[in-house]
C-alpha cells in the first residue's frame, strides 16, 4: 500500500512530531488553514472515519490530548475539530486523519476556518507546541 500518512507513522517521511502515543500519531499540516494545524492520524492504516468502528474511540485521547496543548501552548481562544470521508466531503489523503485546528479572537468563525498562506515559521511553532 502507498499511503503518505503510513510513511509518516512508519518514519520514512519527515513531519513535524506534535504528539504520539500507541494509538496515534499528531503532526504539524504542511498547508496549514491557521496557526499550529495539527493532524491526528490512527497508527494503523483505515481509509475514514466510517471504515472502522473502533477507530475513533482508539485516537480519542490523542485528539484531546492534542487540542489541550495546541490550546494552552498557542495560547487559541478555541479549537475546531474536522474529519472529512471520502472525495465528495474533500478527503485528498485516504487515511483517517482528525484537523485540529486552533482558533483565536481575531479571525473568528467558521467562515474563517480555511485560510491559506499561513506565514508562522512552522519549527518555531512546534517549538512553541512541544518545548513550552
Amino acid at each position: 500500500m502507498d499511503c503518505l500518512f503510513c510513511s509518516i507513522v512508519a518514519g520514512d517521511i519527515p513531519a513535524r512530531k506534535v504528539y504520539e502515543d500507541e494509538h496515534a500519531f499528531a503532526f504539524l499540516d504542511i498547508e496549514p488553514w491557521h496557526k499550529g494545524h495539527t493532524l491526528v492520524v490512527p497508527r494503523r492504516h483505515v481509509d475514514d472515519l466510517t471504515g472502522d468502528a473502533e477507530v475513533l474511540s482508539e485516537i480519542a485521547p490523542a485528539i484531546s490530548h492534542v487540542s489541550r496543548l495546541l490550546v494552552e501552548r498557542l495560547d487559541a481562544d478555541g479549537i475546531n475539530m474536522l474529519s472529512s470521508a471520502g472525495p465528495v466531503a474533500g478527503q485528498e489523503v485516504f487515511h483517517l486523519h482528525v484537523h485540529l485546528v486552533p482558533r483565536f479572537g481575531a479571525d473568528p468563525g467558521l467562515g474563517a476556518l480555511f485560510r491559506k498562506g499561513v506565514t508562522d515559521d512552522p519549527d518555531e511553532v512546534l517549538t512553541q507546541i512541544i518545548d513550552s
